[in-house]
C-alpha cells in the first residue's frame, strides 16, 4: 500500500506494507508512481515545495516482492526496465527538492528508491549491500552504477560476492548517504529538516539539484559546471524570492521565501 498525504507544502510519501518489509510488486510500484505524479501536479500547483519519502515498521524496503514469483516464467526485464528504471527517473527529476527517511532494511529496488532522492538519512542500524548472491541474481536498480561510483570498484564487488550487508552508520561514512541517526530520532528529525527546506528558496534549491545532477551525468568540468552555475543565477536573480533575500538581507530580518 502507498499512500500520499501534503501539508504545509510537504509531500509525505509512504510505503505502507510493513508486514512484507514494503517490498514491492507491480501494482505497488504502479501506486508509488502515481504518488509522484500527483505530487509532481500538487508542485506545479504551489501547493508541494518539498517530499519525504519513507517506509512504515522496521524496514524502509526489502525490495521485490518475490513472494508469487514464478522464477521459469518471471520476465525480470519487464519488471526492472518497464516499471523500476522508469519510476526511478521520475523520482530523479521531482521538480522539487526531495528527501528520504530509512531505517532497516534498504536492499534492491529499495537502494533504488534511496538512489533517486535528492537527500537521504538513515537509521545508524539501517542495513545496505546486494543480498541477491543468495538468490543467483545481481545487484539492480542502478546499485552498480551507484556502489561502484561512491564505494570503487573492489568494495562494490566484494559486498556483491559476499551478500554483506553494511550499517547505516558505515554506509554514511564511506560516502553513500547524507547523515545518519538513532532510529528512535530519525523520522522527526527527517520532516523536522524537510520543513525548513519546504519554508526556504526552493526554486534555488531546484537550480541546485539540477546543476549536480549535470555534474554527474554530464561529467562537467570546472568551467563548464561554472558556466551552467552563472547561467542558473541569472536567471534566478529576476525571481521574487532572490529579491526577498537581498532586500531580508539589506533589512536584516528573517527572508520569507515563496518558492517563486
Amino acid at each position: 500500500m502507498i499512500s500520499l498525504s501534503i501539508a504545509n507544502n510537504v509531500a509525505e510519501v509512504v510505503l505502507d506494507a510493513p508486514y512484507k518489509l514494503n517490498s514491492l510488486d507491480e501494482q505497488a510500484l504502479a501506486d508509488l508512481t502515481q504518488a509522484y505524479d500527483d505530487a509532481a501536479a500538487a508542485t506545479s500547483r504551489g501547493e508541494v515545495r518539498a517530499l519525504l519519502l519513507r517506509g512504515e515498521g522496521r524496514a524502509f524496503c526489502a525490495g521485490r516482492d518475490i513472494s508469487a514469483v514464478t522464477p521459469e516464467t518471471d520476465d525480470a526485464e519487464a519488471y526492472l526496465g518497464g516499471l523500476v528504471q522508469p519510476l526511478l527517473k521520475k523520482m530523479s527529476a521531482f521538480p522539487a527538492p526531495t528527501f528520504a527517511a530509512a531505517q532497516g532494511a534498504c536492499l534492491g529496488v529499495g537502494l533504488g528508491l534511496l538512489l533517486a532522492t535528492d537527500v537521504v538519512y538513515v537509521a545508524e542500524n539501517a542495513k545496505f549491500g546486494s543480498p541477491f548472491a543468495k538468490l543467483g541474481a545481481t545487484l539492480d536498480s542502478g546499485g552498480h552504477w551507484y556502489f561502484t561510483e561512491r564505494l570503487g570498484m573492489h568494495r562494490t564487488l566484494d559486498l556483491i560476492y559476499t551478500a554483506e550487508l553494511i550499517s547505516g552508520t558505515e554506509a554514511v561514512a564511506q560516502g553513500m548517504f547524507s547523515r545518519a541517526m538513532p532510529a528512535g530520532e530519525l523520522l522527526d528529525n527527517a520532516r523536522e529538516i524537510v520543513s525548513k527546506v519546504a519554508a526556504g528558496a526552493t526554486g534555488a534549491f531546484t537550480a541546485s539539484k539540477e546543476l549536480v545532477g549535470h555534474i554527474r551525468d554530464q561529467r562537467l568540468g570546472l568551467w563548464d559546471a561554472m558556466a551552467e552555475e552563472n547561467a542558473e543565477q541569472a536567471r534566478l536573480c529576476k525571481s521574487a524570492d532572490y529579491a526577498e533575500g537581498f532586500r531580508a538581507f539589506q533589512e536584516k530580518r528573517a527572508p520569507v521565501f515563496t518558492g517563486r
